[in-house]
């Protein structure tokens, strides 16, 4: 190659050295196999350097020097120039030769190409793709199995469900005896009702006794006559089916006694209670925790997913999501998940639903299965670890009690009976350190009884509740061990679901000293018992919402607070609050705690809790949080001069109202439980119903304790959010993602599905003209991630979070749930 004499002044490369430096004779058989060696480093590094100059060019005067730099001349730039370019060259021909020979590898075209699939067309690689554009180039993997998002693999699992089907259809033996003429009908359309289901049996041909179908169940219950009609019935339902879908016949769950109603569903393939309420029992506990934390991993990654579909296309990629493809397409880095201090009968509430077995008997304890699918059979939970000996004990004596009572079970598929449900709430002894058996533990007991009042005369019902108390107090004194008990709650929901709405009429049936000596207590309400976190005691109304797990519990308030980096000049938003127990933990590490719950018993309790543990830097408002959240934003963080302002022009009036409110609040504090119930309200509890959005904060009696304005007084506000299952209102992130005041946002979550969801929302981008959603037809059907990118769409245009750390806390051993905690920040 020709080369041009560098000039005088410059000082030569070591490339140029190494080139042109004579080589020693004495060296050039020890050093002739390292010629190539040295030549080739020599190109990569020169090549190294060329890419990089063409990824990120940058003026000479900036670049890198030696000392005394020279320039180069034109001749030697142009040299270098077209070396670069006969590289580039070489490297494409290799790359191409090296695509060309790919097909050998194993994994070639094994896997459709992600853009094929989304837009149908080849992507970008052309033929050297190594993913497959369409079915025809798809190949199988080495283990003989097809891409799952492919049709061929689709196939592969029908045709592999409808043996296993059939495998099921084998093992179940449908009894053939006049004492079994109860059957069920499985697979019916969940829209049909008892006419639909006549229709059918007589369109098909099939004689029966009585039919019946409720709707939302896939299951119908027929009454045969005799052994012929069943044989019969059997074999026209062999070779019939409705909507694509077989439907099949199967034994029935006969009550025991009188009436012989049909009460469910009995299947040769059915779980055990265990294995229906802790699904993960079977494994050790380190593989329980492996197992939730790929489980989280893959929940997360939705996540990521979903915000860049939701991301505008006229906005770039956020930072965080171009970042999750270094930690394998996560959001944020998941730091693990924090264990259980106790694994076995941690559960300090449990609901026994009230039932028959699959022998028939009345039973209290836990479902067996899915009620949509017929299976109503109801098993004892001796065998469950996450329930304490305690618990299985009271449900144990209130099963004795059923089978002597003249009063009815409830039945699931008429909606009748009185008899429905048994929760039993614990109170942990605070003086019991961690590895103390759970039993050792407890030191208040309440039990709450779900009956149905309806059809029943008033007399009686008191005669069978003095009856159910005495037995109470009899089994309890005659228990192998100590067994308290505090106080028994009668709630009376006549609905169809137990999931009683939260101002049932309660009737407490007894008061047994409180089942404590008070002494860490200001006061004890008679319908309450208390638990301890963090050393405050929490005093707990029968319907109101506190962590399962206590000790679980603790860990998990003390990571939120940690992540939410308080201080004294912290304000802190308590959104879903439930008794308090997140505020008031972490009172002493903020200015100001303003907590907001719905449940108004909750909000009674929050501020009771208050008074127990001596805080005063905590305002609880009773309001959905949708209805007051954008207000109480406003108040407390709108601009100073704005607030000012306010005060000033209202300063005749307003501030008269507000040293009312202050002198209320302090005196309702003190007021009695049998006062609260007589209806004194205190001004801080605020109902949804007559105050909407424009509830003013200070309206609602939120002034500071020591006089000081609002958002004068606090430097860092953050809100932590602790919703149920089905997460945040979009209201509420609304409100959180558009006010620039908030900065933190630790969100703490009992279902990863709708912390995916609510995230999408925080965190996506929005344009400055956003979409106005007009509905969709279809949007039940729709995910609720799909759900959070069509709202994303509407979003105002405002600054997102980003996600920056979560962590797992391991509240429920060996189950599939865990609590997800993750912090936002922007």
């Amino acid at each position: 190659m020709e080369t041009t004499p560098a000039a005088p002044s410059e000082e030569p490369r070591p490339s140029d050295l190494q080139s042109t430096a004579p080589r020693d004779p004495d060296n050039v058989a020890a050093g002739e196999h390292n010629t190539g060696e040295l030549r080739q480093n020599s190109e990569n590094e020169q090549q190294q350097s060329d890419q990089a100059m063409d990824a990120d060019p940058v003026p000479p005067t900036e670049q890198i020097q030696p000392s005394n730099p020279e320039p180069k001349p034109t001749a030697v730039i142009n040299s270098e120039k077209r070396k670069r370019e006969e590289e580039e060259q070489t490297s494409d021909t290799e790359n191409k030769k090296k695509n060309s020979n790919s097909s050998s590898n194993p994994l070639w075209k094994t896997s459709l190409c992600s853009y094929y699939r989304r837009y149908g067309a080849n992507c970008s690689h052309g033929e050297t793709c190594r993913y497959a554009h369409g079915e025809e180039e798809l190949r199988p993997r080495p283990d003989n199995t097809w891409d799952p998002t492919s049709n061929k693999a689709k196939e592969m699992q029908k045709a592999d469900d409808m043996e296993k089907d059939e495998e099921v259809e084998d093992e179940e033996q449908v009894a053939l005896d006049e004492s079994s003429l109860d059957k069920c009908l499985v697979g019916l359309p969940r829209k049909w009702v008892h006419d639909a289901l006549k229709k059918f049996l007589e369109e098909k041909g099939i004689s029966y006794k009585t039919a019946k179908k409720k709707k939302g169940m896939e299951v119908g219950f027929v009454t045969f006559e005799n052994i012929e009609q069943v044989e019969s019935a059997m074999e026209i339902l062999r070779e019939s089916s409705s909507g694509g879908k077989t439907i099949k016949l199967r034994d029935a769950i006969k009550k025991s006694g009188d009436g012989g109603l049909v009460e469910g569903m009995n299947s040769s393939t059915r779980k055990s209670v265990r294995e229906v309420v802790t699904p993960l029992a079977h494994l050790s506990y380190s593989d329980q925790l492996e197992h939730k934390k790929s489980s989280l991993s893959q929940l997360l990654k939705k996540l990521t997913r979903n915000a860049r579909k939701a991301c505008p296309d006229d906005l770039p990629l956020p930072d965080w999501i171009l970042e999750s493809r270094e930690i394998g397409g996560l959001p944020c880095k998941l730091e693990g998940i924090l264990e259980s201090p106790l694994t076995n009968g941690y559960r300090n509430k449990c609901e026994f639903s009230v039932g028959y077995s699959l022998d028939g008997n009345i039973t209290v304890g836990f479902m067996l299965g899915n009620f949509r699918e017929g299976m109503t059979a109801v098993e004892e939970p001796t065998d469950c670890p996450n329930v304490s000996k305690l618990a299985c004990t009271y449900a144990k004596i209130f099963q004795n009690f059923l089978g002597s009572s003249e009063l009815p079970v409830w039945n699931r598929i008429n909606n009748t009976g009185f008899w429905r449900q048994l929760t039993v709430r614990e109170g942990r002894n605070p003086d019991q350190g961690i590895n103390a058996e759970s039993e050792m533990q407890i030191k208040e007991v309440m039990l709450m009884i779900q009956v149905c009042s309806t059809g029943v005369e008033e007399e009686v019902m008191k005669a069978e509740f003095e009856k159910m108390r005495l037995a109470f107090s009899q089994g309890a004194n005659d228990a192998s061990y100590s067994l308290p008990l505090t106080t028994i709650v009668v709630q009376d929901h006549t609905g169809i679901s137990n999931a009683a709405p939260a101002d049932c009429p309660l009737i407490t049936l007894l008061v047994a000293g409180g089942g404590t000596d008070g002494s860490d207590c200001l006061s004890i309400d008679k319908a309450n018992i208390h638990d301890y976190i963090s050393n405050l005691c929490f005093s707990i109304s029968p319907t109101a919402f506190f962590q399962v797990n206590t000790l679980a519990a603790e860990r998990l308030y003390k990571l939120a607070g940690d992540w939410a980096e308080l201080s004294e000049d912290t304000l802190l938003f308590d959104v879903c609050c439930g008794t308090g127990t997140i505020g008031l933990t972490l009172a002493h590490r903020v200015g100001m705690v303003v907590g907001i719950e719905m449940n108004e018993s909750a909000v009674s309790d929050a501020q009771r809790n208050a008074i127990i543990n001596d805080i005063t830097n905590c305002k609880f408002i009773c309001a959905k949080a949708e209805d007051v959240m954008g207000s109480l934003l406003k108040e407390y963080l709108g601009a100073p001069t704005d607030a000012s302002s306010k005060v000033i022009s209202n300063s005749n009036g307003h501030s008269k109202k507000t040293e009312k409110i202050s002198e209320d609040t302090n005196v309702k504090l003190e007021a009695t439980d049998e006062q609260e119930r007589n209806g004194v309200q205190e001004k801080d509890i605020t109902d949804s119903s007559e105050k909407k959005e424009d509830i003013s904060a200070t309206d609602a009696g939120l002034t500071v304790s020591d006089g000081k304005e609002k958002q004068h007084r606090f430097k860092n506000v953050v809100a932590i959010v602790d919703p149920p299952r089905v997460g945040l209102h979009p209201t509420v992130i609304k409100a959180l993602r558009t006010h620039p005041g908030i900065r933190r946002l630790v969100y703490i979550s009992c279902n990863p599905d709708s912390l995916v969801a609510n995230a999408i929302e925080l965190c996506t981008p929005t344009s400055d003209k956003p979409v106005i959603n007009k509905g969709h037809k279809g949007w039940r059907n729709i995910s609720s991630a799909g759900l959070a990118r069509h709202r994303t769409k509407s979003m105002p245009n405002s600054e997102h979070f980003r996600p920056v750390r979560s962590m797992a806390v391991d509240l429920f051993p060996h189950t599939n749930h865990c609590e997800m905690v993750m912090l936002f920040q922007r």
